[in-house]
């Protein structure tokens, strides 16, 4: 697995584990997170502000009180609110957190709402990322607090994970803290990727605490952010003695006049990505239109499926991008189920997705029996409809999917999940309002199409093409339509392949900052 990895809250305990096994104390890590909190609230705000420090009975608490005793040392005016459950003091606080809150010599006061109150800066320490399970009761209170605090002024920073949102699934538990910013540690969580988690933790600071990266080896992690480490050697740059042919061919299905103008997007789309020529197969209502959509398109009339099939089975042909309107007729399967079993790689959006949840067995089971990659672009209604026994947060289904079908799965939206049925998954975090506009999943189907018909692997490809799709949302700006996102296309390749981050050293005091607000 190559890219910025991400952890699960039970991989991230798993990383503190072996740290401390390996001989560093849990109390050094405690107190180097929280310097790191500490620090990037001093980026902001000096001596004399007032400061409220709500901590949990956990190891977040633990980490609040280091902060508060910072901030405090730096001439803040600062105090603890201790939320516990009800029976239980300070004195029943654990191990490192234990050695935290009595190193602590300030104000500590048991957390109530009315604490919040006038207060600058708000620190949310009460739950981290392992968070399994609703909030409620008075900490759901305290959270409407800090929540109508930031609404007044305060700004609040949250430690780790915004509490209330689930460190692997980024859903909200019942309520959730709303962050300006947010610290975590070591390496990033779903959490803070998935929505709705990335909209609740603001400015994401990612603060390296002593953890070194040997321990990824062990843990294995099996998620990572969407970025060049992954995909930098599949950019689609041809060589100087290349040629269409050699560049590849793809072929976009279309289907009739009225729907034509899908199938025009995703042609487009790949032949600015990489595919040499590609071909657009259209029932001959709608040859005249698609032939003056763009003249580097070769238009082949397909007047039955069966034709449409025959095109197909074209032994130059590389890829193939079947759905973008092409149809819910029942003619439209046996030329699905054709290419299913041809030798080119598949892109399977929209139309061929539903055609697929009628037939789901036998489209799995050819999908397996391939040698060529398919890639599935379900958005979430589509996803439902091809399998309708999946459930769980957006990374799991896309996994469960990817190992049930065979395919390479992307399940759109504004975090965008990329499976392999290895069960290696990337969440791309690049995705813009922009790309909420008809025709643009069209676009991010003839950018994989192009990717594929150029030789990239499968999921490399998906993962590429998410992330320029967004890339070109971006360019094209608020207001554009599909059209010119796939336009943009060319602005994302002149400027080249972006630079994969190098790897951090695991020293404490290491920050990389990814801004999300």
């Amino acid at each position: 697995m190559h890219g910025e990895l991400l952890l699960t809250p039970a991989e991230m305990g798993r990383a503190d584990a072996l740290t401390i096994a390996g001989g560093v104390p849990g109390e050094r890590l405690m107190e180097n997170a929280g310097y790191a909190v500490a620090d990037v609230v001093c980026v902001r705000f000096n001596q004399g502000t007032r400061a409220v420090v709500l901590c949990g009975m956990g190891n977040n608490g633990g980490d609040g009180f280091v902060i508060a005793r910072v901030l405090k040392q730096r001439g803040f005016i600062v105090r603890v609110a201790l939320a516990l459950p009800e029976g239980m003091t300070a004195r029943d606080l654990k191990g490192d957190a234990a050695g935290a809150e009595r190193a602590w010599r300030g104000e500590t006061l048991p957390a109530e709402p009315g604490l919040f109150d006038g207060m600058a800066v708000i620190v949310d320490a009460l739950y981290g990322a392992g968070l399994s399970r609703d909030v409620s009761g008075r900490d759901a209170e305290l959270i409407a607090a800090v929540n109508a605090a930031r609404a007044r002024g305060a700004r609040v920073y949250a430690v780790d994970l915004p509490s209330g949102i689930d460190g692997g699934s980024g859903e909200v538990r019942g309520t959730a803290v709303v962050a300006d910013e947010t610290v975590t540690f070591f390496r990033r969580k779903p959490g803070h990727l998935l929505l709705p988690g990335r909209t609740h933790c603001g400015r994401l600071h990612l603060a390296q605490i002593g953890i070194g990266p040997k321990v990824l080896a062990e843990i294995a992690p099996t998620a990572a952010a969407n970025g060049p480490a992954l995909w930098a050697g599949c950019w689609p740059d041809a060589a100087i003695d290349s040629h269409k042919y050699s560049r590849g061919a793809a072929l976009v299905a279309s289907g009739p006049l009225i729907s034509c103008g899908a199938a025009r997007l995703a042609a487009e789309a790949a032949l600015r990505s990489g595919a040499g020529i590609v071909t657009v197969a259209t029932p001959p209502d709608a040859v005249a239109t698609v032939a003056a959509w763009r003249a580097a398109f070769v238009v082949r009339p397909a007047a039955d499926r069966a034709a449409l099939a025959e095109l197909l089975g074209e032994p130059r042909l590389r890829a193939a991008v079947l759905g973008p309107g092409l149809g819910l007729g029942d003619d439209v399967w046996p030329a699905i189920r054709a290419a299913l079993a041809g030798d080119m790689a598949l892109v399977l959006d929209a139309d061929a997705i539903t055609q697929a949840s009628r037939h789901p067995d036998e489209a799995f089971a050819l999908i397996k029996a391939r040698a060529a990659g398919v890639v599935l672009t379900p958005h979430e209604g589509e996803f439902a409809r091809l399998f309708p026994d999946i459930g769980g947060s957006k990374l799991d289904r896309a996994r469960a999917a990817a190992a049930q079908s065979g395919a390479v799965v992307l399940l759109k939206g504004p975090d965008t999940v990329i499976a392999h049925p290895d069960g290696r998954a990337v969440i791309n975090e690049n995705g813009t309002a922009v790309l909420a506009t008809a025709g643009s999943g069209d676009v991010l189907a003839g950018i994989i199409g192009g990717l594929l018909a150029a030789g990239r692997p499968a999921f490399e490809a998906a993962a590429l093409a998410a992330w320029m799709h967004g890339e070109a949302g971006r360019i094209a700006g608020p207001g554009s339509i599909a059209d010119e996102i796939a336009g943009a296309l060319r602005d994302v390749l002149a400027k080249g392949c972006p630079e994969a981050k190098a790897p951090f050293a695991g020293g404490a005091g290491e920050e990389n900052v990814v801004a999300t607000d």
